[in-house]
């Protein structure tokens, strides 16, 4: 078994260990697309999988206004309650950070590794939700002065 296999184990039994069914998952996937010689979708999954997965998690966001679970009228409320317009305050900045994570996540690749250990650690250590590593990577890049 080579070397990338093994980190892609580890880092698989690192979401199990935290229950982290989305790592663990992603993890299988990849080892299977190795295991199976299925390498050339690596380069397509390179450049669109980020935007994928932005997609489908936008999707999942967005489908409470589309079954018609949250009304015009509840989303007009939200610009009358101050903690409503903290959240629209603090969504923007997430938002903001996200963007600048992906970009550095794009651009520096060897970062990636170092944001999922540390959103698995996160999870698993102090009971946290895997959602981070584009806000972490955010974060990051405001630490040190990438954009």
């Amino acid at each position: 078994m080579d070397v990338t296999s093994l980190i892609l184990l580890a880092l698989a039994a690192l979401g199990i260990i935290s229950s982290n069914s989305p790592v663990t998952i992603a993890m299988i996937v990849l080892l299977l697309i190795r295991v199976t010689g299925l390498q050339q979708v690596f380069p397509w999954l390179e450049k669109y999988g980020l935007t994928i997965g932005i997609i489908i998690l936008t999707i999942g966001v967005m489908s409470p206004i589309a079954s018609g679970k949250m009304s015009l009228q509840l989303i007009g409320e939200s610009f009358l309650n101050w903690k409503s317009l903290l959240a629209i305050g603090v969504g923007m900045l997430v938002a903001y950070l996200g963007g600048r994570g992906a970009v550095l996540m794009g651009t520096n690749p060897t970062i990636v590794a170092g944001l999922l250990v540390g959103t698995v650690l996160g999870v698993a250590l102090f009971r946290g939700v895997p959602v981070g590593p584009l806000i972490a990577a955010g974060i990051l890049s405001l630490l040190i002065g990438k954009s």
